[in-house]
């Protein structure tokens, strides 16, 4: 008797089965109808193989695994062939893309022409969905696994397409970061840790777990998936208000009638377009490269700090794969107050535990001893040694700040030249400022009272390259004494840059007479009305008062 086995998962898209095969079953006139199972043993329906299917199991274990199938019983009579010794053919294993498809949710794929706009545009940049799902490899199975667990659609495992084309160093000019796009006080909110050695944005697994947090909340606010995700990228109150605003109007407050930035009316499209290109990339004229359904990584416990080339080494891996799959620390060393964590390729895990094993703790990192001189104190002796003062407390007991001449430290260096930890912050950074772009590269010392919009106006850039040259965003604050990269487009480029060194900034305070406007006074005093709202906090709409003080920085060699 001929029996052969098809397995089919039905989905919204045309799938061919997952596997068929086909054996020959000797002596069947001794079984019974059902797969030749004795009728005392346990017995395994299509129902549950195919649920067991969908578990990424290759069909092929479960017939080397006779008693899963309830064979046990026959395999102990001596007159029965021994279906121990029968190896089944190797099939294709279960593809990632596959399961991703499985678990697609969101229905809602009308032809809206903003979804056809995004289609369109994927469609004529086949280049960019290559280079994306090349990146999304070592990260793609995990963030799957954990949209899986929590039983949300599926779609969500390629949201990081749309926030960040899967890149988890990628910085945004909203100062937004990580593959997930945190923005500083929402990273708070969820608990996301973020100093010199580590921002948890950028963590695989730390962001992965706030995000789909953060979006299984926003669901819960509004009960409706496409509402979530435009949530997630305006706001819960903006999409709120602009859907009581079209409630009000009698409309039905779904996402597609309601008037959002314009970012957020293209955000939830691209989204809904990249799934329907991975639900069938042919029909788009898209090449999807297949993934392997297994995990990437593996979590390895260090159980304390270790520098980075060190762990690379020892796991038997380059230092550029470690950042790679840890991109959350910043420095050339994970973080001393944690997580005491690395994600390494799964092959390579055990390797890294076993060298754990055997390495103390101490010879983990590397130490210089420094004499204290005169003068000296923790922040400068941490600066020059790219460390912390706190971490250098740490590891002399030191119970406070105060050092005295004399007095030897151990301090915690890089084992390697700086270029070996080459996707630290400083390197990314180097490596960013160093590409050569249109016009003349100038180092500039920021000075007191300096901003974005003043340096762009005058090197005639824009505010946003020069934030993105810096790995900064256009919010973030200017600290004085730090230097940025200009490659600037003045004609007068090298003077402009000797007469910024030469500037004398002044802080005035200046009270506001009878009107006054921010306009009039950052005209009087050659500053911008952002400046001033931003060095006293001001709201840029708001009238100021009479007898008002507010505080101004100027520049006095152009007065």
């Amino acid at each position: 008797m001929n029996i052969t086995i098809h397995c089919y998962v039905k989905r919204s898209v045309k799938w061919l089965a997952i596997a068929t095969c086909g054996f020959y079953l000797q002596a069947c006139q001794s079984l019974p109808q059902h797969f030749g199972v004795a009728t005392q043993a346990p017995q395994t329906s299509p129902e549950t193989l195919i649920s067991r299917l969908s578990s990424q199991q290759q069909l092929a274990s479960y017939f080397r695994h006779d008693e899963e199938l309830g064979l046990g019983s026959a395999l102990d009579d001596p007159h029965k062939p021994d279906w121990r010794h029968w190896q089944a053919p190797e099939l294709p294993q279960y593809d990632l893309w596959d399961r991703l498809r499985s678990n697609f949710k969101l229905d809602d794929y009308h032809d809206d022409p903003r979804i056809t706009a995004q289609l369109n545009w994927y469609k004529r940049h086949p280049s960019y969905m290559d280079r994306v799902v090349k990146r999304a490899n070592r990260y793609m199975f995990y963030v799957l696994d954990e949209v899986e667990k929590r039983q949300l659609p599926g779609e969500l495992a390629l949201l990081p397409i749309i926030e960040s084309a899967y890149d988890p160093f990628a910085y945004s000019h909203g100062r937004a970061s990580g593959m997930w796009q945190f923005i500083p006080g929402t990273a708070r909110y969820f608990g996301l840790k973020n100093n010199w050695w580590y921002d948890g944005r950028r963590d695989v697994v730390a962001s992965t777990d706030a995000a789909l947090t953060y979006l299984e909340r926003l669901n819960g606010r509004f009960d409706d998936w496409l509402l979530a995700l435009a949530s997630y990228n305006a706001g819960g109150g903006n999409v709120n208000r602009a859907r009581r605003h079209n409630l009000a109007r009698g409309g039905d407050g779904r996402f597609w009638n309601l008037n959002l930035p314009r970012e957020t009316e293209a955000y939830v499209p691209k989204l809904l377009a990249v799934a329907r290109i991975f639900a069938d990339p042919e029909a788009y004229g898209i090449q999807v490269e297949s993934l392997p359904n297994r995990p990437y990584f593996e979590a390895v416990n260090t159980g304390g700090q270790i520098d980075l080339a060190l762990a690379a080494d020892l796991a038997g891996i380059t230092v550029e794969e470690l950042y790679l799959l840890n991109p959350g620390y910043s420095q050339w060393a994970t973080s001393p107050s944690g997580p005491h964590r690395l994600l390494v390729p799964r092959a390579h895990a055990q390797q890294l535990r076993a060298a754990l094993r055997d390495m103390p703790a101490k010879k983990r990192m590397a130490w210089q001893r420094y004499k204290v001189k005169r003068g000296d104190s923790l922040l400068t002796i941490s600066r020059q040694y790219r460390t912390t003062p706190t971490l250098i407390r740490q590891a002399n007991q030191l119970r406070s700040n105060m050092i005295r001449a004399g007095n030897e430290l151990l301090i915690p260096i890089p084992s390697q030249d700086r270029n070996h930890y080459s996707l630290s912050a400083n390197q990314r950074l180097q490596k960013n400022q160093n590409i050569h772009r249109n016009g003349q590269r100038l180092e500039y010392q920021i000075q007191p009272g300096d901003s974005f919009w003043l340096l762009a106006r005058r090197h005639h850039v824009s505010v946003r390259d020069l934030a993105r040259w810096n790995n900064m965003a256009p919010g973030d604050p200017l600290v004085a004494g730090k230097k940025l990269v200009i490659w600037s487009q003045a004609k007068n480029a090298r003077l402009l840059a000797q007469n910024s060194s030469r500037e004398v900034i002044r802080r005035v305070n200046y009270s506001v007479r009878r009107g006054d406007s921010l306009a009039a006074i950052a005209s009087r005093f050659k500053v911008s009305v952002r400046e001033i709202a931003r060095w006293n906090s001001l709201n840029p709409n708001h009238y100021l008062q009479p007898g008002q003080n507010i505080t101004l920085y100027v520049d006095v060699t152009r007065h």
